[in-house]
């Protein structure tokens, strides 16, 4: 029986969550599977994976033959890394230790990375709300430099006519007198 690791389909249209799990390679895509081993959430920035590490290991390295997407998600979660390492400790290159070692500084490495990318994006972010929020301001500043322009020349034209108002009262006392 050939197996395969691959994505098993969730969501709703336009918003797809996958599972990933090992399967018969004559299954359908959303079909029977032997093991669930972990989740890809591709909608977040950046994508979620859940991945449960030892069974994907075991699968991986028993044969299961992983589809183009899975293959690089492992990559990504360092599964075909520690395949590779395992395979040279088997081989007699370095011990066990070492591939452990190995594994550690890039996993360290890995994750630094993605912290400073994860940073770097949250920077951005704060960089483009500070500038929406500038030019917010800029607005309301024109826009309350023309109401008050608004309110002066209403102010001006109502002091004119209360001053025709009182000269019309002026020019009638003395005819009356």
């Amino acid at each position: 029986m050939a197996t395969r690791i691959r994505l098993q389909r969730h969501g709703r249209k336009g918003y797809a969550f996958y599972s990933i799990v090992v399967a018969d390679a004559r299954a359908p895509r959303d079909g029977k599977f032997t093991e669930k081993i972990g989740t890809y959430n591709p909608n977040t920035n950046p994508a979620t994976v859940d991945l449960n590490f030892e069974r994907a290991l075991y699968w991986a390295e028993t044969g299961a033959q992983p589809t183009d997407t899975v293959r690089n998600i492992f990559s990504e979660e360092g599964v075909m890394l520690m395949k590779h390492l395992r395979g040279g400790v088997r081989k007699g290159a370095f011990d066990e230790a070492a591939a452990q070692a190995k594994f550690e500084a890039w996993k360290q490495a890995k994750d630094a990375k993605k912290a400073a990318a994860v940073s770097k994006t949250a920077d951005a972010k704060a960089a483009a709300q500070a500038t929406r929020i500038e030019a917010e301001k800029a607005v309301n500043a024109k826009i309350a430099e023309k109401v008050a322009e608004k309110k002066a020349a209403a102010a001006k034209a109502q002091a004119e006519a209360e001053a025709a108002a009182a000269g019309e009262e002026a020019a009638e006392a003395p005819a009356e007198a």
